[in-house]
């Protein structure tokens, strides 16, 4: 019930090559349903009056006990070289202004899950909200293209590659029967900045091939390289591919003795393709501290701790304006709009002279040249220009150009708010009389898409222990009545993603892990709570039971984004 399902193409972000999220959308998603696949698609057409609202049910900031900030504490604890702490007015930064930040957050429709700001190299607020925490990893999506960048610069500076390289030198044997001249012409630059010339974005097709490389080859190009900007996350993957090609190594390998080990980053992952290629344009899982190391190397030019590990020229190149996402976008849409400033090498300039990398419902690494600062956000939202819009308006106030006094009320008022940041469970209720005549009976389902043959729960002392049977997997959630319960799981398919790839080994990053409470509505009828913590992602599950069946109904966080129908599992007692 939890698992198996991935959404593809959550990554094309244009529409005839114009971007993007922009605050004045007629539609900002647009779905179309196949085989299981979803594609998401942004568009520009501004009709003011309309806005795409979420509504997440188990998204309320919430008092936890103290003992949460006794976790972060020990989570903090794991992470390896970590950064500089300090307090916001020894940098500069007004923590009442932070407050009003936060108090923004709370207010709007978007769910964050992690946030770390920086000010002159060192961490000056952080949090998670509770059950994310600092000692995991979250999905990045697509600010994955900017790690994969950062290997291409490595590259180019070994002198393995130039960004003038025609593509088709590195995949002679997978090269189409006739080579147009377009295709001939492609280079490595035309890929990095997202000027393939395809249309549309192929990546959902590519997904299903055997060969990636082979089909992205065989593609026509509609554009002259080089020329119109359209949002194609299989070029960062021939990146990738073709990195590894000349080292002999995945990105994910190549990087480490380069980037992760210099910057003390341990612990991560990338989804790898049929091929055993790294996806390069999505699949890497980093902690949000991670996120800020990589953030201030780049506000460094390339420096850490005094060393030089990326060149300054390369770090200028590939974060500075390349092409013209939506040349046709007047003055007045462009100015409030963040996916319009110009895109770089596999990074996004932004208002504000700052640059940034992003990935699908907010994960950012915002860098903030002019205020010497990094902002790192992690969470699921349907709109992410309104998170930036929040920064700029709300945070970006907050640094100062001069030093300020401290201000030890509101030092200690930031402090609390950040120990207590928190994503409710389901409400407490205890378990009604009903709940033990079905503790332990099994239901066998309906043939049903996800191909759960049975599912049982168990309660007892205020948890749910649900069984699932899933092909030929068998899993257990274990969730608390009105408090989170976290646990690993391996759950087929992984957690809800964007991304629906082609199934096998190459997918599997381990168990997932998971948080999940439950609660009871009425008498029959329970509300089972499901965050998949590394993800972005969450389910809600509505089981209604009597004495012989029960039906379950999937509420999805990324189905409520992109207004899919919720699906419906039923069975009967097992006799």
């Amino acid at each position: 019930m939890l698992g198996g399902n991935h959404f593809a193409a959550g990554l094309i972000r244009s529409m005839d090559g114009i971007v993007v999220p922009e605050i004045n959308l007629h539609r900002y998603i647009l779905l179309t349903y196949k085989l299981s696949i979803f594609r998401l698609y942004l568009e520009t057409s501004f009709h003011p009056e309309i806005m795409f609202a979420m509504r997440i049910s188990s998204k309320r900031v919430i008092i936890v006990p103290a003992t949460l900030l006794l976790f972060t504490i020990a989570s903090f604890a794991q992470i390896k070289d970590p950064l500089p702490r300090s307090n916001p007015e020894a940098e500069g930064v007004s923590s009442k202004e932070i407050i009003g930040f936060l108090d923004a957050v709370a207010g709007s429709k978007n769910e964050f899950h992690s946030l770390m700001i920086l000010r002159h190299g060192k961490v000056i607020a952080e949090g998670w909200w509770n059950p994310y925490a600092a000692n995991l990893r979250h999905t990045m999506y697509s600010t994955s293209k900017s790690f994969t960048s950062t290997a291409v610069g490595f590259a180019v500076t070994e002198g393995k590659i130039k960004l003038s390289d025609k593509v088709i030198s590195y995949f002679p044997n997978d090269l189409p029967e006739t080579v147009s001249p377009a295709l001939a012409a492609l280079t490595l630059k035309d890929l990095i900045t997202m000027s393939v010339g395809q249309k549309p974005d192929p990546t959902a097709s590519t997904m299903q091939q055997s060969n990636w490389a082979k089909y992205f080859l065989s593609l026509p190009l509609v554009d002259t390289p080089g020329r119109v900007f359209l949002y194609n996350s299989v070029a960062p993957y021939m990146l990738s591919a073709i990195v590894q090609r000349v080292t002999g190594e995945k990105i994910v390998d190549y990087l480490r003795p380069r980037l992760f080990q210099p910057l003390g980053l341990e612990g991560m992952d990338w989804e790898i393709s049929p091929q055993q290629v790294s996806t390069g344009g999505w699949g890497l899982r980093v902690k949000t501290e991670d996120m800020a190391k990589f953030g201030l190397m780049y506000l460094q030019k390339g420096k850490w701790k005094g060393k030089q590990i990326l060149p300054a020229s390369w770090v200028e190149e590939a974060t500075t304006f390349k092409i013209d996402q939506a040349p046709a976008m007047i003055k007045e849409k462009r100015d409030s709009n963040d996916w319009a400033q110009g895109y770089c090498y596999q990074f996004w300039r932004c208002r504000n002279n700052a640059f940034r990398a992003d990935g699908a419902f907010g994960q950012y690494i915002i860098m903030m040249p002019d205020q010497d600062a990094v902002v790192i956000i992690t969470g699921e939202s349907a709109n992410m220009q309104d998170e930036l819009n929040i920064v700029w308006k709300y945070l970006l106030p907050a640094f100062k150009t001069r030093g300020l006094a401290t201000d030890p009320a509101s030092a200690t008022i930031l402090k609390k708010r950040l120990a207590m940041l928190a994503l409710s469970p389901a409400p407490k209720t205890p378990d009604p009389a009903f709940a033990k005549s079905i503790s332990g009976k099994k239901y066998n389902l309906e043939p049903n898409e996800k191909n759960i043959q049975q599912v049982s729960f168990a309660f007892k002392n205020g948890i749910c222990k649900e069984t699932v049977h899933e092909g030929d997997t068998t899993f257990v959630i274990t969730a608390g009545d009105g408090k989170w319960i976290t646990a690993a799981e391996r759950i087929p398919g992984g957690p809800p993603s964007l991304i629906k790839a082609v199934k096998g080994p190459y997918l599997d990053l381990g168990p997932s892990k998971i948080a999940a409470s439950y609660s009871w509505i009425d008498e029959h009828t329970m509300e089972l709570r499901v965050r998949y913590i590394e993800s972005p992602h969450s389910d809600i599950f509505i089981c209604h039971f009597d004495q012989k069946n029960v039906s379950i109904e999937l509420d999805g966080s990324l189905q409520r984004m992109m207004h899919a129908k919720n699906k419906v599992l039923k069975g009967n007692e097992a006799l």
